[in-house]
């Protein structure tokens, strides 16, 4: 089996809840040894969650461990215990920071520095080393040292205001975290980018990358047509200024829809023609996409009314015959069973010693010569400090048992 691209690189992830840890590994799934690095002084929210049900849970095993939501974000990573907010600990995070390429954080500016390692005493240390930092608002400016959570990020992004029913007011960004997964993929741009700047130069560098940007970064349009024409742009629900049909429609089946979206009139002509060609299609108020547009309420009721006497899956595939974009909107379970996501492997199980089976999701870039693999579940806590700390950094078994001792490993 060919090595992955990263294999020789070492992270150390300071990665917190879900920005950071979805960094940590991505560089592990291209072959990265990433080292989570956790304590119990303060558990990773993301092994705070809700625990799945076990009553038969070994002896000495925390419930923090049977946490689902940490499991696939920490997919092949390693995990020391190191206690940050022991001031002992500086002087082991710099020996480990010795043997490290890349240290990736989401704190809030200035924690890292107050553990010893800011990035110019990093640069003392390996000065060729990569820092990257995915802090809500970045590591200057006034907002600086802004508390926050997913939806905070994403409402001063400005993403928030755009997501909602027409005319009234938003509702958030489609209920996930969407600010730290985007922030995460963009971090691995970076580090990439950076990584190649090193092999070239020699140069290590610092990232400051606020998750905040990432998200705004993505709002183009709404900017575009603020500076260019003066107009703030409001919530739209599924409508689009143009298109028509452009919305989900109830299908079959309990809470079943299929996503409608339709540009050209060549795919409004098939639209038609799928639906058997109703006598209400060729009525002027629909001759055309402007005319669809101004009559979008009774263009909508017509077509829910068709598509509620087929599954989403009979409307998608009626639809994709005759040329229009259609797909049905899909909940996890129906992900699960879908034989395209069984074939490009979209989900994949993992085994965890105390959960059992997981299904985790995949890796959605493909590389032909060295495909990312899951080489290893999430780790338990703690669970490669003899590595760490023997291993790596040759601590004899006292100075360990001083350390832990100490709670500096803890």
């Amino acid at each position: 089996m060919k090595e992955l691209p990263l294999t020789g690189i070492r992270v150390m992830d300071f990665g917190w809840v879900m920005a950071g840890p979805i960094l940590g590994h991505m560089l592990a799934d291209m072959g990265a040894e990433v080292i989570k690095i956790e304590s119990r002084g303060r558990v990773d929210a993301c092994r705070r969650g809700r625990p799945m049900k076990r009553e038969d849970l070994p002896e000495g095993v925390e419930e923090f461990e049977l946490v689902p939501l940490f499991h696939p974000l920490n997919r092949n990573k390693l995990s020391a215990t190191i206690n940050l907010s022991n001031p002992d600990s500086a002087w082991l995070l710099r020996e480990l920071a010795r043997k490290t390429d890349i240290i990736v954080e989401n704190f809030t500016p200035g924690v890292l520095d107050k553990a010893g390692l800011s990035y110019e005493e990093l640069k003392k240390i390996k000065p060729n080393i990569i820092v990257v930092a995915l802090s809500a608002a970045g590591q200057y400016g006034p907002l600086r040292d802004v508390r926050t959570y997913a939806p905070s990020i994403t409402s001063l992004a400005g993403m928030d205001s755009l997501i909602g029913y027409p005319g009234k007011g938003p509702v958030g960004t489609v209920g996930i975290s969407y600010a730290d997964p985007n922030a995460s993929a963009t971090g691995m741009v970076a580090v990439l980018a950076a990584l190649y700047h090193r092999n070239r130069t020699g140069e290590g560098q610092y990232i400051d990358l606020p998750q905040m940007e990432a998200a705004t970064a993505l709002l183009g349009e709404a900017v575009l047509d603020y500076t260019m024409n003066g107009r703030v742009t409001r919530t739209m629900g599924n409508l689009h200024p143009t298109m028509a049909p452009h919305n989900n429609f109830r299908c079959q089946g309990d809470d079943k829809w299929v996503s409608i979206a339709v540009k050209t009139e060549e795919e409004w002509r098939g639209l038609v023609k799928a639906m058997g060609n109703p006598a209400w299609a060729q009525e002027e108020r629909f001759a055309d996409a402007f005319q669809r547009r101004r009559n979008l309420a009774e263009l909508e009721k017509l077509i829910g009314e068709w598509t509620q006497n087929f599954t989403n899956i009979e409307v998608t595939e009626k639809l994709q015959k005759a040329g229009v974009a259609a797909a049905p909107v899909m909940d996890i379970e129906a992900e699960l069973a879908n034989p395209h996501m069984k074939a490009r492997e979209v989900y994949i199980p993992m085994e965890h010693p105390y959960v059992g089976t997981e299904q985790i999701t995949g890796f959605p870039w493909k590389l032909s010569k060295t495909p990312a693999r899951l080489q290893r579940r999430s780790p338990l806590m703690g669970e490669h400090n003899d590595y760490v700390f023997k291993t790596l950094l040759d601590l004899s078994d006292e100075k360990i048992a001083e350390l832990k001792a100490a709670q500096v490993i803890y």
